[in-house]
């Protein structure tokens, strides 16, 4: 095979690579305004979902991230209903602020 050849063949592979790695990366980010965020793992995940939650009275946690722009946790919280409340965690676990998805402040019970 000629080296014009082999050269063209690479291009086109790294090229559907690339636009594959795309679609899965905007696959997995969802909704998120932010995709770039690391979710909570380990003892302060289990940590972080139970404040949440104590905090909320109810519902289940949906999504989470550390070292998010507004706190050091953010916990997405789905209700019974269906809406949605981002706790805000701070390094201790202690909730600092929430935001219920229409963008008003949540009241935790």
């Amino acid at each position: 095979m000629r080296a014009r050849t082999k050269i063209g063949i690479v291009g086109v592979t790294l090229l559907g690579a690339a636009a594959g790695g795309t679609g899965i990366a905007t696959a997995a980010g969802g909704d998120d305004d932010d995709a770039s965020g690391t979710a909570i793992t380990g003892d302060a995940l289990q940590q972080a979902s139970s404040a949440a939650l104590e905090f909320t009275g109810e519902g289940r946690v949906s999504g989470t991230e550390v070292g998010d722009e507004e706190s050091y946790y953010e916990v997405e919280v789905t209700l019974d209903d269906g809406s949605q409340v981002d706790v805000q965690l701070d390094e201790g676990f202690t909730v600092v602020s929430s935001e219920a998805e229409d963008g008003n402040e949540a009241e935790g019970d």
